[in-house]
């Protein structure tokens, strides 16, 4: 990959460009030193991927990033010294479209930081090269009961990468679900930042958030978040497990793995939507809910911050509605009921 750097700090940058030189796959084309110094050499020489620094001068890394994903599409990662000390400024990143976050190596107090680097540019590479360029874990608390609190008859899996944290929480800021309505959501991200996601995630909503536990049951009223690197699977006995097959798929946990699994596992009424991101993730699972016979939504281009998610989803009929981000909450609420907050 052609990567981008943009940092103030000299030694931190310096730190950045030694782990890309240290191998064959990826070489460094420019080093930024503010935010809008990113925004011009994106445009004038655009990478496959920006090493993002969140806090520089003239333009933080949020508005850099947006910029860039508004002027000159490409791959972002957040690398930044303490990212879970800044978990506001790091979400509104990834809403503005970064793909993910990452500790700065020299600043992490810790061995292993340009083992966690390279393996993020490893992950980077095989995102932006599924989606044709730029554009087992143990429980850590008790499972929930196998008896929830009311009958449950309606099922909301929500699924997004790019851009989805901000999106997810727009959608779902104004809707309580009702006991009966279960709600997951797959969020490409992390295991590292997946509990930070739901705990933030849980602060911007009226609705109780939970990260999911392996072994949980689907518990209505409340929105679930998968937390694993492995993926979100919906047993026979609808429990929430996670599997780290299918080991292939670059996209993890995957939307796809997860929309399939209600489609097979759950006989009841369900609502599939498939958000902004980048790649083909979920479209194939978006079909299989829809041949199913569950409804499908699709986040359209214009209010997507990267359409491809959703594209792939439209171009082999997997969506039956294409909402703007703004419709799809008012959609849920009218469909299933809840209290409305707005």
């Amino acid at each position: 990959m052609k990567i981008g750097i943009a940092n103030d700090v000299a030694m931190a940058a310096e730190a950045l460009r030694r782990v890309v030189a240290s191998t064959q796959e990826h070489q460094v084309i420019w080093i930024a030193r503010t935010g809008r110094e990113a925004v011009r050499m994106c445009a004038e020489n655009r990478p496959d991927l920006v090493l993002m620094d969140l806090n520089m001068p003239e333009l933080d890394g949020v508005e850099a990033t947006r910029q860039i994903m508004e002027e000159s599409p490409c791959a972002i990662l957040i690398v930044t010294a303490q990212p879970k000390d800044n978990v506001n400024q790091v979400f509104r990143a990834l809403g503005a479209g970064a793909l993910d976050v990452t500790a700065t190596p020299i600043l992490q107090g810790k061995a292993g930081g340009d083992k966690e680097l390279l393996h993020k540019l490893k992950t980077m590479d095989s995102l932006i090269r599924h989606s044709g360029g730029s554009q087992s874990m143990p429980p850590k608390r008790r499972p929930l009961p196998d008896k929830p609190d009311a009958p449950l008859n309606m099922l909301v899996a929500i699924g997004a990468s790019t851009g989805g944290p901000v999106a997810v929480a727009k959608t779902l800021a104004a809707w309580t679900p009702p006991p009966g309505c279960a709600v997951v959501v797959v969020q490409h991200i992390d295991e590292n930042f997946a509990d930070h996601f739901a705990k933030w995630l849980g602060e911007q909503l009226a609705v109780p958030v939970r990260a999911i536990e392996h072994g949980d049951k689907l518990q209505g009223g409340m929105v679930m978040v998968a937390k694993s690197n492995d993926h979100l699977v919906l047993d026979e006995s609808l429990h929430l497990v996670y599997d780290a097959n299918p080991r292939e798929y670059a996209y993890r946990p995957s939307v796809d793995v997860f929309f399939q699994c209600v489609a097979q596992n759950w006989k009841q009424d369900a609502i599939g939507v498939l958000m902004t991101g980048m790649g083909r993730d979920g479209a194939e699972g978006l079909l299989a809910l829809r041949r199913a016979g569950k409804t499908t939504v699709a986040q359209d281009q214009a209010s997507s911050a990267v359409f491809g998610m959703p594209r792939a989803a439209i171009e082999i009929d997997a969506a039956q509605l294409i909402l703007p981000l703004q419709k799809i909450g008012p959609f849920l609420r009218s469909t299933i009921g809840g209290r409305n907050h707005s």
